[in-house]
């Protein structure tokens, strides 16, 4: 028997859930699912990978009037990734009713492609807030009849700077809709959200528990953070990883890192929401054929990525919330597979390696950097599997024999002959380490770390906050009469400058103008805004002394 149907969804849904050989439901889904049917406002807490789209799209179908020709439902979610995941998961649910349309609206497809599938008459339309207002402004789109609405990480997306735009389509919603809201973490801005655009939210959390990482080697090592990408280059000689994920904090870093590797010779490319769709369809594309062995990305990037056959996970940096480091290190040890998660940490954030082994209530062990020996024998390890597999592939051919006859008879000691050709396999380009100074840990800093890092769990931004850090205000002739918003202002920097989210601080919008905090450090790509373009017209800027009020 399949157990959700003693959740009283209709036979079409149990018979996909079949076809999917999903028969129990998981703890988000049991709790929301009846919430949902019964035409609550729900908020749902959970970690990634716990079911939370089943969650709501079960109960969303349920209450699909299937006859009509509007829009009836609207997912948003922060990332085309998470959107495309979404929408094939509903497909899953809806393999045996063919009344129930879909539409998937995101930036980086083509417009004529989204107006078509929006000429179909979907009663659910998934996508992400950027090009959903641009759908509404372009009269595509109309949410006037919308019965229920999902936000799905909620908190990705705020993060993401999508405030306005969720604050500008829940107005143009009917007040009498169900909302239904799922995040992994619920900050301060998520508890606004839920105070002033639901009624009466039934709370639903998922406690974690023994957390699925039993799989996982949990490892971590310590140096200087001016050492850290001189260890990951030893780490992944060391190990030989043939398909690795690396998580940074900062869209920089990821660009930094990937550059740094690629110099170094490894098959590595990045990731991040400041790049263009053509450029991360490509990175995926290569990642998921095995012609790209590692991949760098940010946390918001690499929601929605799906791809077997990760081997390890490394932290170059230490994830800022708990929920964030089970998600990455998720991402390995898939389908019954055992996996590695290894993470960078200096002295200062090992109160967090501590609150970490303590949420996911399994030990991060620590390991020592290896040496160069270390890593030439495991280098020559490699190679010597490697010939032993290819001796047993050639084992019948002949094709040699003449050659290597010849060969023989030029020395009766073969060692001359067999270092010449492994040393041609080889190709003798061992790299140079530099020297990594060793971090000492005294157990008597334990609870002094913790103490300095608050309390386990808390959400801390890693985003720049003005009042700690010293900004400059820039004027630019560019505002809400040029349908600008604060996300794509900011896309708008990096494409042009290369200047990174993490260098924005707060920005305000009028109607002719726009103001921006500007990291002073960074105010050196500032210079070359003047006589960049946005939308065909000339852009300029100039320094002004502080923020105006909105």
């Amino acid at each position: 028997m399949n157990e959700f149907e003693t959740l009283n969804i209709r036979k079409e849904t149990i018979d996909s859930l079949n076809k999917e050989n999903i028969l129990t439901p998981t703890p988000i889904q049991r709790e929301s699912i009846p919430l949902l049917i019964e035409g609550n406002d729900v908020i749902g807490q959970a970690q990634t990978g716990t079911g939370k789209t089943f969650a709501y799209a079960i109960p969303l179908l349920e209450r699909l009037d299937t006859r009509s020709n509007d829009i009836l439902a609207l997912v948003l979610c922060p990332t085309r990734e998470l959107s495309l995941q979404v929408s094939r998961e509903i497909s899953k649910l809806t393999q045996f009713d063919k009344r129930v349309r879909t539409c998937t609206i995101y930036g980086g497809e083509s417009y004529e492609i989204q107006f078509r599938e929006l000429r179909r008459k979907p009663q659910i339309v998934i996508g992400t807030p950027g090009r959903i207002i641009d759908m509404m402004n372009k009269g595509k789109i109309t949410f006037k009849n919308v019965k229920n609405l999902v936000l799905d990480e909620a908190d990705e997306m705020l993060k993401m700077g999508f405030q306005d735009d969720l604050e500008k389509i829940l107005e143009e919603m009917p007040k009498d809709r169900q909302t239904a809201l799922f995040s992994a973490t619920l900050p301060p801005f998520i508890k606004n959200i839920t105070k002033n655009y639901m009624v009466d939210p039934k709370m639903v959390k998922i406690e974690a528990k023994t957390l699925t990482v039993e799989a996982i080697d949990q490892q971590v090592y310590y140096c200087k953070k001016d050492s850290k990408k001189d260890l990951l280059i030893r780490l992944l000689d060391y190990n030989q990883f043939k398909c690795v994920m690396i998580f940074c904090n900062t869209k920089a870093m990821v660009d930094e890192l990937v550059l740094f590797l690629q110099a170094h010779g490894f098959k590595a490319d990045g990731l991040h929401g400041d790049l263009k769709q053509s450029s991360r369809d490509r990175v995926m594309n290569s990642f998921r054929s095995f012609h790209l062995d590692i991949l760098i990305a940010t946390d918001v990037a690499a929601r929605g990525i799906d791809v077997d056959g990760i081997e390890c996970v490394i932290n170059f940096d230490v994830p800022n919330e708990n929920e964030l480091y089970v998600h990455r290190i998720g991402r390995t040890a898939r389908a019954g597979s055992t996996g590695t998660a290894i993470t960078l940490s200096t002295i200062k954030t090992k109160g967090r390696i501590i609150e970490l082994e303590k949420y996911t209530k399994q030990p991060i062990t620590r390991h020592e950097i290896p040496t160069v020996k270390e890593i030439n024998n495991s280098l020559q390890k490699k190679l010597y599997l490697s010939i032993v597999d290819a001796m047993e592939e050639n084992k019948d051919n002949r094709e040699y024999d003449a050659m290597l006859s010849k060969l023989a008879r030029l020395n009766s000691d073969p060692l001359p002959l067999l270092t010449a050709l492994v040393t041609m396999i080889d190709g003798n380009n061992h790299r140079e380490y530099p020297a990594i100074q060793d971090i000492s840990i005294k157990p008597g800093k334990d609870k002094k770390a913790l103490r300095e890092k608050g309390k386990p769990g808390k959400y801390q931004s890693n985003d720049f906050v003005p009042s700690k850090r010293k900004y400059s205000v820039i004027e630019v002739n560019i505002g809400s009469i040029d349908n600008i918003r604060p996300n794509q202002l900011v896309v708008f920097l990096h494409d042009e400058l290369k200047l990174h989210r993490e260098h924005v601080g707060k920005i305000v919008i009028n109607k002719k103008y726009s103001y921006v905090e500007i990291n002073k450090d960074a105010m050196k790509f500032i210079k070359r805004l003047n006589g960049k373009r946005f939308n065909g017209r000339p852009v300029s800027y100039k320094l002004v002394d502080s923020l105006p009020n909105k």
